[in-house]
């Protein structure tokens, strides 16, 4: 069974950077996809961003289009997530997820596989 590990995270001022990286055991697994989702105190999860494994296909939240940018080196086995302007709106755990990517949306299953997370602060 896959296993991903995430990292990269801490507390950063608004309009700052982070790069969060994911490191998987392999990138070839049931699930077509493989992303980053976040969960925030008191709010819904949100699917942020994934790519497709198997077409050139990624997708972003729209609350992240544009800030955010997902990118992977298959010879390292690991997926990024480089996080530009951040705001406090970004605070939450971020988790590595591997799931079902298309244009409009990443869908996570319960047999989906999940990170440990890695905590993101965006405060001044």
């Amino acid at each position: 069974q896959v296993q991903l590990v995430e990292s990269g995270g801490g507390l950063v001022q608004p309009g700052g950077s982070l790069r969060l990286s994911c490191v998987a055991s392999t990138l070839t697994f049931d699930s077509t996809g493989i992303g980053w989702v976040r969960q925030a105190p008191g709010k819904e999860r949100e699917e942020v961003s994934c790519f497709s494994l198997r077409d050139d296909i990624t997708y972003y939240a729209d609350s992240v289009k544009g800030r955010f940018t997902i990118s992977r080196d298959n010879a390292k086995n690991t997926v990024y997530l480089q996080m530009n302007s951040l705001k406090s709106e970004d605070t939450a755990v971020y988790y590595c997820a591997t799931g079902k990517c298309i244009s409009d949306g990443y869908y996570i299953f319960s047999d989906d596989i999940w990170g440990q997370g890695t905590q993101v602060t965006v405060s001044s």
